[in-house]
């Protein structure tokens, strides 16, 4: 039993860690719901009072938002239910697959979530605290779900091409930008619900994934300085001895370089070579700016 127990971790640590970067997701979102579920029993089983899972939720209240900044980033990988976080499950799967076969760029994937869950909290925070109809909530309302950020996905797909034929039951093939348009029609009108602050992160969400895709086009990525964050962090984590480069041709060659910085370079070297060569395919290498043009040619040189 233990040791079925030890394969079946070992499996689930193995494809965590080999898996792409749209599994992580998925995996991040299961186990932080996993646990705070296995929590929560021993909390009912034990009767013990705790409201802790608040300081992981997203509040609307500013002042209560400066006593945990952090929520800003955990909100997004929490969720209310099963059903909850289920459906932002398989949104994420679809459209994530959708969004690597557009960019093939990983990294992008995470940067989106991340800003589609950030803009989705700026709109709900502004709108508690703007709007007359929230005034009596703002005190004690929160928010959770990744909504916000699977919509910032959903659009930026749609955005980059409107006319990619999906499957849906019922409705057979239907071009992506009228599945973003209902999707953020929907968010729009449901406002008036009972669920408005969600509603309303959509639509901040909506809005960042536009901003990507447009800017994106223009060899803008707005989602930089957020993978610049995300592999600073895993990089503090994943922290290995420097091992010193005795020789080679690179112009990092000398320089002490752990195997982790050498491995994350030379991916994101790749990936970006990756994106500009699919820009050629789209729109012809006068579409390059003089950065990418510059980038193209030192992958040439790398070669």
């Amino acid at each position: 039993m233990q040791s079925e127990f030890s394969n079946m971790k070992d499996e689930i640590v193995s494809s965590f860690k080999n898996g792409d970067m749209l599994q992580k997701l998925i995996y991040i979102n299961l186990g932080v719901f996993v646990v705070v579920g296995l929590i929560g029993v021993a909390q009912f089983l034990f009767r013990i009072e705790s409201s802790w899972v608040t300081y992981l939720e997203f509040p609307a209240s500013f002042s209560s938002f400066l006593c945990r900044p952090w929520t800003v980033v955990t909100f997004m990988f929490l969720h209310e239910g099963f059903i909850h976080l289920i459906i932002n499950l398989l949104m994420l799967y679809w459209f994530g697959k959708i969004f690597m076969q557009l960019y093939h760029v990983q990294r992008d994937l995470t940067g989106l979530y991340l800003l589609g869950g950030v803009c989705g909290a700026l709109f709900y925070m502004m709108a508690y605290n703007i709007f007359p109809q929230f005034s009596d909530k703002v005190e004690y309302s929160v928010l959770l779900g990744a909504s916000a950020s699977v919509m910032a996905i959903v659009v930026a797909v749609a955005v980059t091409s409107p006319n990619y034929l999906i499957k849906l039951l019922f409705f057979g093939d239907v071009k992506l930008k009228w599945v973003a348009f209902v999707s953020v029609l929907i968010s729009l009108l449901n406002v008036a619900s009972g669920n408005a602050g969600g509603e309303i992160s959509h639509l901040g969400g909506a809005f960042a994934g536009f901003m990507f895709a447009y800017q994106y086009k223009k060899g803008v990525n707005i989602t930089k300085w957020i993978n610049n964050c995300v592999d600073w962090c895993v990089n503090i984590f994943s922290r290995r001895p420097k091992m010193k480069v005795a020789s080679g041709s690179g112009s990092y060659a000398g320089r002490n370089e752990s195997d982790y910085d050498y491995n994350l370079r030379k991916r994101q070297q790749d990936e970006n070579v990756n994106r500009i060569l699919e820009k050629i395919k789209r729109g012809g290498y006068d579409s390059l700016t003089n950065e990418e043009k510059h980038e193209l040619f030192k992958a040439g040189q790398r070669k």
